[in-house]
């Protein structure tokens, strides 16, 4: 792995929704094509991290796959040498670092976590179980297996990346400086992914909250597979304000300010621009036709395109990536093993 590692990873317990693609995916693909040849990518489906919320296990190995389907369809070249797709339980030193990482994590640290805290509070009539609570440490080990340098996730992850550097930091002090690849700090990590702060879609009927999968909330998330005319009714019924003036105020008008997150992700537009478009305008109504209409483009045209993913071709390249991400995990855990005692 001679040159710089850039990783990332969307868990696969269910379909993806239009958050996933504008925060996880989408940054991906753009950096493909951007630093071809410069840097190797690792997308990985973290499907171990799936048992974190409730899944439908019967289906979650054909959910790997249709997930799988939609980095391609979204413009993932499965041509290019230096990118590498695998699925997380397929190399089993995932694990057996995360088991040696957790002696290096606190569990005031874990406790902490914005997110273990918010998905408890979700998980209200359930047993809260230790995947979740263990979930970043998991997480520091996909990232501290490869040495990966780059990591763009998402606002909601940032926690996750800083304990990830602590845990390294706290390794390398004790073991030796060389040991572990120390991530980039997370204002870097913006910089490199070319943003001023991290993607974080809120949900269209709850803003204050992230659009997410993990919870029952159909009327706030746009699928992938919704039909688009459907998700365009679901952006016209967005909530927005009584303010009654568009402005970019995530805490004040948390809805408004996602639909102008959402419209310049979509355009493909830097986020100031729209901003300077719409800020002062009093109509809400033609800020969310506006946004509708865009979804709608964009689910007609994905749509089409995911159709058309032929899966022997990613079969193929997922196997060959699983197998030589399977040495390169071997190699760098062995190296870990030697220093914590666990081999000669």
């Amino acid at each position: 792995m001679a040159k710089p590692v850039v990783l990332t990873g969307l868990r696969a317990n269910s379909e993806f929704h239009l958050g996933n693609y504008l925060g996880g995916i989408l940054p991906m693909i753009q950096l493909q094509k951007k630093f071809a040849g410069d840097y190797q990518l690792n997308m990985f489906v973290p499907d171990l991290h799936s048992f974190t919320t409730p899944v439908e296990h019967s289906k979650l190995y054909l959910q790997i796959i249709d997930n799988l389907k939609v980095y391609v369809a979204a413009g993932l070249d499965l041509d290019n040498e230096d990118t590498f797709i695998y699925r997380q339980s397929y190399v089993a030193g995932h694990s057996e670092l995360a088991v040696i990482l957790n002696n290096f994590a606190y569990f005031g640290e874990l406790q902490r976590m914005t997110q273990f805290k918010e998905k408890s509070d979700q998980a209200k009539d359930t047993n809260i179980t230790a995947g979740l609570f263990d979930y970043p440490v998991l997480m520091a080990a996909d990232i501290l297996l490869y040495g990966a340098k780059w990591i763009p996730v998402g606002e909601d992850q940032r926690q996750h990346i800083e304990l990830t550097r602590d845990i390294a930091l706290r390794m390398n002090n004790k073991f030796g400086e060389d040991l572990l690849h120390v991530p980039v700090e997370w204002e870097e990590q913006l910089k490199f992914a070319g943003r001023e702060s991290g993607v974080r879609i809120r949900s269209l009927k709850t803003p204050e909250k992230k659009m997410s999968k993990s919870v029952d909330d159909p009327a706030g998330t746009i699928l992938l597979s919704d039909n688009p005319e459907d998700a365009a009714k679901k952006v016209m019924s967005a909530t927005t304000d009584s303010i009654g003036v568009i402005r970019y105020d995530m805490k004040n008008q948390a809805g408004i300010s996602n639909l102008l997150q959402i419209l310049a992700l979509l355009i493909d537009a830097p986020l100031a621009e729209v901003i300077a478009n719409w800020e002062g305008k009093t109509s809400y109504g033609d800020l969310k036709t506006a946004v509708a209409s865009e979804v709608k483009v964009f689910l007609t045209d994905f749509q089409r395109k995911l159709a058309n993913v032929e899966e022997p071709e990613l079969m193929r390249k997922l196997e060959a990536s699983e197998y030589l991400m399977r040495d390169v995990a071997t190699q760098n855990l062995y190296k870990i093993q030697q220093a914590v005692g666990l081999r000669p």
